[in-house]
Formats: structure tokens, sequence, C-alpha cells
């Protein structure tokens, strides 16, 4: 079957913000792209949907920060956004916490009122656990970081849920995305630009591929005819997984996926909050999102809830987080030597950079890679 019917440029594998914004780019450049997506929707990972007047996130929640003004410029071009502040609260057995870690956590945990006071108590813990020099894993890097109590009832359980391994297993920069701070500041991100689109994510990517030299073709398998894909296209863009692409010929890299339950409730305010993390190791989820908090829209006697599973990963699920250990950085390592020998394949996106990325990253990265293919 001949797939390159209408002389196209490229050859796009995922309408995932990397995919899409390079398709977005080359048609402003009269070029035409073909994209093709295994999902039955565009927008990738950042996909939302309208339900009783709410926009839901079908793969979590999805927040746009970034300190970044170009990349901040740029998504503004296709949506206006609310302003939104990701302020978290933490489900101890029943405590609640503020999170990220700030002077409100530690007033709750010890009734400390001072950034010093807060300081010394992390201090004793940390020289209490014994922890010297530079810490070798997740539990080690966390107690030094915040101390032992902090430790145990907000990060140990949700953690080894989120990873389905115990923390001692686990790497330490793991837990150095968390901010920690001795202000009374709820703000999950430290980034000046922050918001959530007021009409949903996908209408982001219904305008961004709206373009008569754009096909999407979605429910479409690149690896169904791989061969005749590569021998058509002259140059294609790829932002799946980098080992199947090289069809698993050095092994499988290794992720953590996550399911997701919804219910929708007969109320205008379930839980009181966006997202309430659950971090004891007895809940089987992680977090709970209600999603009308994200944007206050929608029916005023309905709410929706997601809660969210961590699981293992296998090849007929999504693939969320990649396992970044030695065994798989030296596996995807192998990886991208063979990618780089490919002339007129460029891999973009998180899947084929085994990479965790937040939005805006993907969105510098996509336009980076746009500049390198067509010149600033």
């Amino acid at each position: 079957m001949k797939h390159n019917t209408k002389n196209y440029d490229y050859l796009i594998v995922g309408a995932g913000p990397f995919g899409a914004i390079f398709a977005h780019e080359a048609a402003a450049r009269g070029k035409r792209s073909l994209i093709i997506e295994r999902r039955p929707h565009f927008g990738g990972n950042m996909h939302t949907h309208k339900e009783n007047g709410i926009n839901v996130h079908d793969y979590g929640a999805h927040i746009f920060h970034t300190d970044n003004k170009p990349v901040w410029d740029y998504v503004n071009q296709f949506t206006e956004f609310n302003n939104y502040i990701n302020q978290v609260v933490a489900n101890y057995k029943g405590d609640l916490y503020n999170l990220p870690f700030n002077m409100n956590t530690f007033y709750q945990m010890w009734g400390v009122k001072t950034p010093a006071e807060a300081q010394a108590k992390i201090a004793e813990q940390r020289d209490a656990a014994g922890i010297k020099g530079s810490p070798k894993n997740l539990e080690e890097q966390a107690i030094s970081l915040i101390g032992t109590d902090i430790y145990e009832k907000l990060i140990k359980g949700y953690t080894e849920k989120q990873w389905g391994r115990k923390a001692t297993e686990l790497p330490s920069f793991i837990i150095r995305r968390l901010p920690t701070r001795f202000t009374f500041d709820n703000n999950y991100f430290n980034h000046r630009y922050q918001g959530v689109p007021v009409d949903g994510y996908t209408a982001i990517f219904e305008k961004m591929l709206a373009h008569d030299l754009i096909d999407v073709q979605l429910d479409t398998d690149f690896f169904d005819d791989k061969a005749t894909y590569l021998s058509e296209f002259p140059r294609v863009v790829y932002t799946g997984m980098i080992d199947q692409f090289f069809d698993y010929q050095f092994g499988e890299l290794e992720y953590r996926s996550v399911r997701f339950e919804s219910e929708v409730l007969p109320t205008d305010n379930a839980q009181g909050n966006a997202v309430i993390n659950y971090t004891d190791a007895e809940t089987p989820y992680t977090r709970v999102m209600e999603w009308r908090h994200f944007d206050q829209k929608g029916d005023e006697a309905v709410s929706i809830l997601t809660r969210e599973y961590p699981q293992d990963w296998d090849r007929t699920k999504e693939a969320y987080y990649p396992v970044n250990n030695e065994r798989n950085s030296d596996l995807f390592k192998q990886y991208r030597t063979e990618a780089k020998k490919l002339d007129n394949i460029i891999m973009g996106g998180r899947l084929a950079n085994y990479q965790y990325y937040d939005m805006d990253q993907v969105f510098h990265a996509a336009l980076v890679a746009v500049d390198k293919e067509f010149g600033k």
C-alpha cells in the first residue's frame, strides 16, 4: 500500500506536541506533512475532552509552567491560559499537609513557626539518620533535604507506589525536582508563567494542525508497515519509543505506567482542591484530581474526579515514566548511537529520548529541531 500519495515532505510519527509543532512550523515554510498517530486522537498525553462542561485531562493533570518566555509566547498563539496555580494537598492517613514542602508543611508537621526552627529540625533529623557524604539513594537524599518525619509520611509511600520499588533502590536525583522552600508559599512550581488553557489542551492542537499542508491519520500504527513508510518518505520525524524503532535489538527499555479511574459526582465541590496526593503505602492510588478546580468551569451540580493508579508497564500499556537507572541509561545510549547514524530520521519527544519532559521542555525541543531543520 502506497502512503506518500501527495508528495509529502515529511512523515511525522506521533501527533503529540513535538510532532504537531514540527508539522505546524513545516507548513508555515511551505512543506507538506503526513502525521500518523496510533491513538484515536491527537495531542499525545496532553489530550483533554469536555464532559459536563468540565475540561478533563485524559492522561493525568497537565499544568503548563515555564520560565522560557519564547515558549510561553509560542503556546499563547493557540490558546488563552487562565491563572491556575498548582497548590497540592497531601493526605497521609487522614492528616492533611501542604505541598510542596514549605513553612506551612513544617508548621503542620512540627509546629515550628520560623525558617530557623524548621532548618534546625531538619538538621537534627539528618544527623540522627547518620547520613554522611553524598546521598546514595532516594531515601538518603530525601532525609538529607527535609528530614525523617516528612520523608516517612509524605515521600516514602507515594514514591514507592509511583516507581514500584523501594526508595533505597531508586536514584537520588528523582527527588531533587521537588521544591523545598522556607516561606509560607504553596505554589508547587517556581516558574514565572503558569496556567491551564481555558478551552483545554486539545483546542491548541486543533489550531496547530488546521492547515492545508497537514494531513492527520489517526488509529494508524507506523509499525504495521514500517519498511514501506521509511522507503517512501524523504524525511521522517519519529516520536515513538526508540527501542521499538530498532526492533528492541539491544533489549527493552523499562517504563512505569499509570491507569486512571474517573467518576462523576452530584456536587460542585467534592474534595476542595484540584489535586490531593495520597502518600501512605496502603492507598493504591497516588493522587485524585478534581477537574473543575483547574478552571472553575462546568455544570454547577456535577464534579468529575479521577484517581491515578501507578502500574507496571508492558507493551500493551502506555509508557509514562522512563526508569532512568544504570541499566536503562546504558541501553538508551546504545539506541541513541544507532539513531545518530540515520540521516533522514529526526527523533524527538520524551519516548524517543527516553526522558521525562515537562510540556515546556518538549515545546522548546521541537522549536530547536525546527530551527535546525529549516534555519532560524
